[in-house]
């Protein structure tokens, strides 16, 4: 039996339909159209074509598979893992001074050391004068200078650290002239009481100084008597006789005077103690020291002030604000 393939068949060239004739407002309704059309097609995309979601299927995504959620006891584990220790960080803090009282004694010491020396100055510049009105004029001026050294210290150093460097400059030297003038004045106290009590304690008499004078006037006595009708044999015994007791007497007053400023003695043989024998000062060597020694001390007085003022500026800076 033959198949029927008669339904099948489709006809190679098909007639197009027949076009609707347009009515008249139809072209003008089209025209707009294609207006509106090319209008849209000239503006640009909106954003909102750009922007695909993080969770839109790209192409081959489902071959993917999604991530699988972690179990609970995973999760505490990780959560309890240690964390990397923090690096270690040393602060070195800086505190003040341990002893705020140093600053203190100092200027307290300054201050001592400075009424010293103003009452040495006055008193030997008050000696200077010929009547009582130039001895108090020159006390005045021992006072004044005494004061000026010692403040100008501090004055000059907080002036050069502030920048008046001239000023500064200005004020050593006034402070320079001031401590040589103080510095003449206690050479002259310090010169004068020494030698007046020296000379006292060398004039004092001792039991051997009473006993050489004592033979000494007996040898004179003798001496008068066997010379008084001539000069002769015996006579110039008796002569003899008082020149020797003259030595004892002069050796016994020696003795006395080297007594008299036992400190510079002392001394003296300290150093040539220590020194076995290499340094071998004498007495006057030890003198000038101890004279220099205690003109200058005295007046170092606005120098411990600046030295204190500075401590107590350098604690304050350490302690900050409170």
């Amino acid at each position: 039996m033959a198949d029927d393939v008669s339904a099948s068949v489709i006809p190679l060239h098909q007639v197009p339909p027949t076009k609707k004739a347009k009515t008249g407002a139809e072209p003008a309704k089209a025209h707009r159209q294609r207006k509106k059309a090319s209008a849209a097609n000239a503006l640009p995309p909106p954003a909102s074509e750009h922007l695909i979601p993080l969770d839109f299927p790209t192409a081959g995504a489902a071959n993917i598979a999604p991530p699988v959620p972690a179990p609970a006891n995973e999760l505490v584990h990780v959560a309890q893992l240690p964390s990397a220790p923090s690096p270690a960080v040393t602060l070195r803090t800086v505190t003040p001074s341990r002893h705020p009282i140093v600053p203190v004694l100092l200027s307290i010491a300054a201050l001592a050391l400075a009424g010293a020396g103003i009452v040495m100055n006055g008193w030997f510049a008050r000696s200077l004068g010929s009547t009582d009105i130039a001895g108090w004029l020159f006390l005045a001026i021992g006072v004044a200078a005494d004061l000026v050294a010692l403040v100008m210290p501090s004055c000059a150093a907080g002036l050069w650290q502030t920048g008046q460097r001239a000023t500064a400059l200005v004020g050593w030297s006034i402070w320079l002239m001031t401590f040589a003038f103080a510095i003449t004045a206690g050479i002259g106290f310090a010169s004068v009481n020494i030698a007046d009590v020296t000379l006292a304690r060398s004039s004092r008499v001792t039991p051997a100084v009473t006993t050489a004078q004592a033979a000494l006037i007996d040898a004179m006595a003798a001496r008068d008597r066997e010379c008084k009708g001539g000069v002769g044999k015996f006579c110039r015994e008796r002569e003899a006789a008082v020149a020797e007791r003259r030595q004892a007497v002069d050796l016994a007053m020696r003795s006395v005077e080297q007594t008299a400023d036992p400190q510079t003695a002392a001394a003296t043989r300290i150093v040539a103690w220590v020194s076995r024998g290499t340094l071998r000062p004498t007495g006057d060597d030890f003198s000038m020291l101890r004279l220099v020694l205690l003109a200058l001390l005295p007046q170092i007085g606005g120098i411990l002030l600046m030295v204190a003022r500075a401590m107590r500026q350098l604690q304050l800076d350490l302690r900050g604000p409170s």
